[in-house]
């Protein structure tokens, strides 16, 4: 079955609107592309202008799937791109765009840690990914940790789930800090928290290694590589979305699964965009580091 959609004034073809894609929930491309229409004045503002990895499940959670970062020859003109080099990629700047993957069964969106017109990364990124047969509470243990520790320098700091099994912590930052500068950054900071928690926190890079501690895995910001954008569903049989949340409810308790395609609307409506500080001029976001870096 088959049916169109008028958006930004242009016809946009729904193939397989009945085909179900998380089948636990019983979600369906049709119903998958209404909720990304009522998600897209929150997910844009965190995907537009940024290099965009999607990945495609054509025929639900769990089939086979792959990603796509480079724009395919059959995307419509009308689909703004950006270009590096000789390649084109897809800028997921407007709710066509948006309807036009969640056709294609884009389920996830992945973005780059810097504007594509920029430089310099928009905030640091902390990764944090726990270990086999390591619990969500044990990942929320140590964002804890962290969080005290950033306090105690002073700098502000948010978080957000992301979708899966972990949690991502972005520190505002002035935008002037380069990718290497970056990267000395988050290799501090994790070498430090390691070493101040050694039994609950590692950078050991081989699996085999970490030994049911959580991985701090600074190496994820970089040039080239993204990571799973505020407001994206995942592909995950709860139907999660990768959500901000506050450090009060990480402190009270809570699942990734409990911020999902079925209830994220409801609860922006109630919270709002908890990560809208990564998107206006707020002075007391910018926060400075060269007090941390000029002691490296």
């Amino acid at each position: 079955m088959s049916l169109w959609m008028e958006i930004d004034n242009h016809a946009i073809k729904i193939t397989n609107a009945q085909k179900l894609l998380w089948p636990d929930i019983g979600i369906k491309k049709i119903d998958y592309i209404k909720i990304l229409i009522q998600l897209s004045p929150y997910l844009l503002p965190h995907t537009s202008d940024r290099f965009l990895s999607v990945i495609r499940y054509p025929d639900g959670i769990y089939k086979p799937f792959f990603y796509q970062k480079k724009s395919p020859t059959h995307t419509p003109e009308w689909i703004d791109k950006i270009t590096k080099g000789q390649h084109n990629y897809i800028n997921l700047n407007k709710l066509s765009t948006l309807v036009w993957l969640g056709n294609a069964a884009a389920l996830e969106f992945h973005v780059g840690f810097n504007k594509t017109n920029e430089n310099t990364i928009s905030y640091l990124v902390f990764d944090l990914d726990p270990s086999e047969g390591q619990v969500f509470d044990q990942v929320v243990e140590v964002a804890l940790l962290i969080y005290e520790e950033l306090k105690k320098l002073g700098l502000l700091s948010y978080i957000k789930t992301s979708g899966a099994s972990g949690l991502q912590i972005y520190i505002p930052i002035e935008e002037k800090y380069t990718y290497d500068e970056g990267r000395t950054l988050n290799q501090f900071f994790a070498m430090y928290f390691s070493s101040k928690y050694p039994h609950q926190i590692t950078i050991e890079r081989n699996i085999k290694k970490r030994d049911m501690r959580l991985y701090f895995d600074y190496l994820q910001m970089w040039k080239g590589k993204t990571m799973i954008s505020a407001y994206s569903p995942r592909a995950v049989k709860s139907g999660a979305i990768s959500t901000p949340v506050t450090w009060e409810e990480l402190k009270m308790g809570m699942q990734p699964s409990d911020f999902n395609l079925m209830n994220m609307i409801d609860r922006i409506k109630k919270k709002g965009d908890l990560f809208d500080v990564f998107l206006y001029n707020m002075v007391k976001n910018k926060q400075n580091l060269d007090f941390i870096i000029q002691h490296i």
